[in-house]
Formats: C-alpha cells, structure tokens, sequence
C-alpha cells in the first residue's frame, strides 16, 4: 500500500514507475485525499473528482494533445513514424481538423449501424466458442486473452474494415506493438518497436488502399480512400494512414481488455454469471458495471488552448490538464461505495467512453460486442474457472488482462452445450 502521507505529485510519479500500474487503485486514493483537482507541478494539474473530470471534457478550451503541443512538451516526437500516426488520426487533432475527419467516420458507428451487426458478432462469437470446445473442452488450460478476448475485437474490427479474416493475427500482433507509443513514456526499446510495426503497417495500408482503387468494395477502407483522392484537402494522406491504424488498435485493445475484465467479474461471482447465461436483460448492466469498475482507459490528458477554468479554478492558457477516468468512475460522491461491483447501479454513467467532442467513437460496437460474448461463453462452459492468478498489462493508460489461465472443461462442465442456434 502506498504511503498516505505521499503528495498528489509523489502519487502520480508512482503511478509511472515500474509496478506502478500492477494496482493503480490505492494511489488514486492518495491523490483524491488531496482533492478532485490538484496542482502537481507549475502549470500542471490532475484531476480524480467525476464531476470535474466531465467538465475537463466537455470544455472545448480544454484540447487533446495535438501535434502543435507535442512540439512544445516533446522535443524530437516527429522521429517516431507510430507517433506521428496517432496525431493524424482524431485522437490527436482539434477543432476543425477533428470535426471533419470525425464526421468520415461516425456513420459506419452509429448506433442503427452498429445493432445491424449483430448477427456478425454472434456468428464471430460462436465460431470462436467452436475452436474452443475443440480444443480445450476435456478441461486442457488454456490462455483465454490469446483465444477469445482479444481474437473477437479484432475479428469484428477487421470485417468493419473490409481485410481478410486470415489476417487477424497479424494485425492483433502489430495493433498492440503499435499502441505502446501513446502509453506514458515508453521505453526506447518499446518506441523502436511501434516504429517498426507502425512503417510495416503502413506499407500493408498502402497496398490495401492501392488495391481498393483498382478493385473498389463495399467497405471503410474503400469509402476513405475514395475521400481521399477526390479531395486531399478532406482527408489528407497521413491522416487516412492514421486513422485506419487507430480503428484497429483503439477497437481491438480496449475491447479485449473489456472482454477479459468482464470475464474476471463474472468469474468472481457465481450469481452474476448465473445470471449472464439465464437473463437476457442483465448483459447490459454487468457491461455497463464492468466498465466503470475497471475501464480500459484509465487516463487521458487536455491542455488549456486559452484562458479558462475548472470547478471555479482559473487555468491560464497553456495548463496541462491529466484526467484520471479510472479514479472518476471510483468517485465516492458520485458512485456510493465505489469499490463494490453493482450491476444496475444508479447513477450509473461512466467516464470510461469519454465525455464531449472526444467521446469514443466505437463506443457502441464494444458494448455490442461485450453484450454478446460474455453470455455466449458463459452459456456455452458452464464450467468455466480460472486456473491460475491473471496477470494484467504492464500498461497504465490502457490497462487490462494480458493472459487469463481458464479452464473450459473437465469434471465440473457437466458436459458442454452445443452451440447456439445449432
């Protein structure tokens, strides 16, 4: 446990240090005993306090970190091909470059869209619950991140995109090399290797968009390209690079660490898992639990484009701004005893999508996806159980199982139901 005579900016370098991000929890108490908005250093601020995170997102003088503030806070960022991605995608860009890029991409994620592919994330769900029962249904262990959680999220982003489904591992193995760049500050070694994963895709990229000119289809990548040669100026071509790379690593992480959270909570309570396989209408509240538990994203961070102000304190122009969404969602005067996982909770909107402009554009698709294989696999092994302790991402901004040791099978199964529909 972390000393609470810490300051909030001995805190928040913790969380930063190596083991930091093994239980960041108790440091953000440290933090939060010091207020929900607290001075770190001159200029600098970070925020735990739910009402005032909300507020930080909504401000439209609060920006992300483009690529304008990136030359001021880090020198030598453009040397990084994988950095240099994430600010043309609109994760990294402001008003108006976010708007007009946002507006390309916001109807294949709207939510009439995204209830359309429900019966594409049930057959992708199934399929994988076939590969599992064959494999591992006499009770062989088996890593359920490497075989489930993180094979479906990427599955269903890749068929959004239009690639063939033989080339999910590769672009699993390259997202997740590639989204390290946005943690922290990462090692030179992990740098080196987004950079290298980030120039391989973007060459994979340039052969996909250059086939779509000469072989148009019915997909994304298609409808960006065709944007992107009749007008540049609509989206330029970094920018389309940037922002494929981002549908693919942002909609497959923070699924499958949603995936693997939900499956430890379900696993943690044997009535909420009874009730994921029986009652229908208990998915969405476990999700929506799930996520403000223990979200994917933990932190985010805004800089003052101009003078402005937060829960009454002033923020000159230029202030660094660090939200800690995870902290939020813990927020005592918000949540009533935060700690406790309470499906159906009220109030129970959390900041785990975001909030404002920034407010996260696949947030539909993960629920969907979420809402239909966490019940699928829990009906499907009754006798799922873990077999060894879970060891989580030696991550903080995104955060979540990296290997989940189950056991499908065996002796407490009863036998394994067909699949459904079958």
């Amino acid at each position: 446990m972390p000393d609470s005579r810490m300051s909030a900016a001995e805190a928040l370098t913790a969380l930063s240090a190596p083991g930091g991000h093994d239980d960041p929890y108790p440091l953000y108490e440290v933090i939060r005993r010091h207020g929900d908005v607290v001075d770190v250093a001159p200029g600098r601020l970070v925020v735990t306090g739910y009402r005032a995170c909300d507020a930080a997102l909504r401000d439209p003088l609060l920006r992300v970190q483009d690529g304008a503030a990136q030359d001021a806070t880090r020198p030598g960022w453009r040397g990084h091909s994988s950095l240099r991605a994430f600010a043309a995608s609109v994760l990294f860009t402001n008003p108006p470059d976010h708007g007009r890029v946002r507006s390309l991409l916001a109807p294949v994620f709207a939510p009439a869209r995204v209830r359309d592919m429900r019966p594409v994330v049930e057959e992708m769900t199934d399929r994988l619950l076939d590969g599992l029962a064959e494999r591992h249904g006499d009770g062989t262990p088996l890593d359920l991140v490497a075989e489930f959680t993180s094979r479906l999220p990427m599955a269903v982003v890749i068929a959004v995109l239009g690639f063939p489904a033989a080339e999910e591992r590769w672009f699993r193995e390259t997202a997740s090399a590639v989204a390290v760049a946005t943690d922290g500050r990462p090692s030179a070694d992990a740098m080196a290797r987004a950079d290298t994963a980030m120039d391989e895709l973007t060459a994979h990229l340039e052969r996909v968009t250059a086939e779509r000119r000469s072989c148009p289809r019915e997909d994304l990548v298609t409808a960006l390209t065709r944007v992107h040669d009749d007008d540049p100026g609509r989206l330029g071509r970094e920018e389309l690079t940037g922002n494929l790379m981002v549908l693919l690593t942002a909609g497959f992480e923070t699924t499958n660490f949603l995936l693997g959270q939900g499956v430890l909570q379900a696993l943690a309570c044997a009535d909420h898992a009874r009730r994921l396989r029986e009652d229908p209408g208990f998915a969405a509240e476990f999700v929506e639990e799930t996520l403000r538990l223990e979200p994917p994203v933990h932190v985010t961070s805004r800089r003052a484009a101009a003078d402005t102000s937060l829960e009454g304190r002033p923020l000159p122009a230029g202030t660094r701004v660090t939200l800690l969404l995870a902290a939020a969602n813990r927020d005592p005067a918000r949540f009533p005893d935060p700690g406790r996982f309470v499906p159906g909770r009220s109030p129970g909107r959390a900041l785990s999508f975001g909030a404002g402009g920034h407010f996260c554009l696949g947030a539909h698709l993960a629920r969907l996806e979420a809402t239909v294989a966490l019940p699928r696999l829990l009906r499907r092994f009754p006798g799922l159980r873990r077999v060894a302790d879970p060891v989580h991402r030696d991550r903080w901004v995104v955060r979540g199982p990296e290997r989940l040791p189950v056991s499908v099978g065996g002796p407490r199964s009863g036998g394994l139901p067909a699949r459904e529909g079958a």
